[in-house]
């Protein structure tokens, strides 16, 4: 078993209680590893380490072109190690290998070079034009500590969006990965260590969450927070974070609608819809689980999906032929197997998968079936809420105006997908859509000049882009008087 140690002050370190907990391989239900797990004792260091770094280390005095170098070296430790980590998150997720090797890792050194590369020019004061005597400046400063919080659907990729961005504003970090999959994110910790960050600048740990919220969130030495997993979770936090009035970002699911419209190039459409709810396996807030089909093309639609959702090959994620994976956990199945019931029991049709498969390699992991439900109407449960699965709940509508009714019936409102030869029409439809992501004739395209974030219960605040950057810097007012006589406001009483 390799060995994974925790990040605190600068050192990779066991837990101080010497408490291991096991890492389980989705695909196989064979332990993996063991990491460390952290206590109250090794929370509170790492929060005073990151408090300590922040209030008297050089890191929030350095300058951009300082931070960027870090930065760069940070992203090439990702490169360097990319064949090690795509294994790693492989294993801990159970993705295709395809998937971590072409996506996963390369995008999450990108991210780090991306903001490396850019964080002068984002985050450079701005004078602001007055017509009176005076000047305005605007400067951008780190908040102080922030604490990032993030899911195992995308273990690392998460991470890297928020630590670059948390890194380049000036703020030192607390990384808390999930329990489930905490594999690549110590990983980053070596990788950082190298890097030669100054100590306290970033501290990874691997604590239950059950103490997550009272000895992290409620803390009044960290300065904000930013989370991405469940809108339970999410509130959770929120609560213990209004307790000293953090700031938070939150990114907090979806159920999103793709719109197909009656003028798509039908193939097209059937292959980035299947890519659009089943890669990762369904496991992810973007995830298009509910298709929404022009009636004029809805059988052809259909017809084609089911078809090819049937050919999609479930195996072990080292296989180069795995097209999907297992899910994250035997939990995570069930709740999807108990979506799947309800779905039939309200009077959806499943026209294929949501089984669990029979051949010999899937027997020992967390696998399902592709699910596709025909005849799903808005006040089902597989409709309105949040499955996280490899589940399609397909829907036709009569027209354009129907179609933005239903993808809007949603407490959700995060990403949609519109397949349309039409763009200006496309666009007029996504200009009416409650969704902080639109993709036309694409899907799942992340860019980091580009900002992300849902509105409604999908939560509040951006990642990536100039956007994202500046929630991880407070904006601070400069003005200064250069009037040549006295400043009005010194004449204001005559005494």
């Amino acid at each position: 078993m390799s060995a994974y140690k925790l990040l605190i002050n600068g050192q990779l370190t066991d837990a101080q209680s010497g408490k291991m907990r096991d890492v389980i391989n989705p695909a196989t239900g064979q332990v993996i590893t063991q990491v460390p797990l952290a206590g109250k004792e090794d929370i509170g260091q790492a929060i005073q380490s990151a408090r300590d770094a922040f209030d008297s280390g050089p890191w929030r005095y350095f300058t951009l072109a300082q931070r960027k170098s870090y930065l760069l070296k940070i992203s090439q430790g990702i490169l360097s190690s990319a064949r090690e980590l795509a294994r790693i998150e492989s294993e801990n997720t159970g993705k295709p290998s395809k998937e971590t090797t072409f996506m996963d890792i390369p995008s999450s050194a990108q991210t780090f070079e991306y903001f490396a590369n850019n964080c002068e020019r984002l985050l450079n004061s701005k004078n602001i034009p007055l017509e009176a005597e005076a000047q305005s400046e605007l400067l951008y400063e780190p908040h102080g500590v922030a604490l990032l919080i993030v899911p195992w659907n995308y273990p690392l990729l998460i991470v890297c969006w928020k630590m670059a961005q948390a890194l380049a504003a000036g703020n030192t970090v607390i990384l808390k990965p999930s329990s489930l999959t905490p594999l690549t994110a110590l990983k980053l910790g070596e990788i950082v260590k190298d890097a030669g960050l100054p100590p306290g600048v970033v501290n990874i740990i691997n604590a239950p969450g059950s103490i997550v919220g009272p000895d992290l969130c409620a803390d009044p030495r960290i300065d904000m927070i930013s989370f991405t997993g469940s809108p339970e979770v999410g509130k959770e936090i929120m609560r213990y974070a209004s307790l000293t009035a953090k700031k938070v970002i939150m990114e907090l699911g979806g159920k999103s609608a793709a719109l197909i419209l009656d003028d798509v190039d039908l193939d097209t459409a059937v292959r980035g819809s299947l890519t659009s709810i089943f890669l990762n396996q369904g496991q992810m807030c973007t995830a298009m689980s509910r298709i929404l089909i022009d009636k004029k093309i809805a059988q052809d639609f259909i017809a084609q999906f089911v078809e090819k959702a049937k050919k999609i090959k479930p195996g072990l994620p080292i296989d180069p032929g795995t097209q999907i994976g297992p899910l994250i956990s035997k939990d995570q199945r069930q709740k999807v197997l108990t979506f799947i019931e309800q779905g039939k029991k309200e009077g959806a049709k499943l026209v294929c998968g949501g089984k669990i498969p029979a051949t010999p390699e899937c027997k020992n992991g967390n696998f399902l079936e592709p699910a596709v439900f025909v005849d799903v109407t808005p006040e089902m449960k597989i409709f309105q809420e949040e499955i996280f699965g490899p589940v399609a709940c397909l829907c036709v509508f009569e027209n354009d105006e129907e179609a933005v009714t239903l993808a809007n019936n949603s407490q959700f409102a995060l990403a949609a997908c519109i397949w349309s030869r039409d763009s200006e029409r496309a666009k007029k439809i996504a200009a009416k859509l409650d969704a902080g992501t639109v993709w036309i004739n694409t899907y799942g395209m992340f860019y980091n000049e580009a900002p992300y974030g849902g509105f409604k219960q999908s939560g509040f605040g951006k990642e990536l882009g100039e956007e994202g950057l500046h929630e991880y810097s407070r904006l601070k007012h400069v003005n200064c008087d250069t009037s040549s006589g006295k400043p009005l406001v010194s004449g204001w009483y005559s005494l």
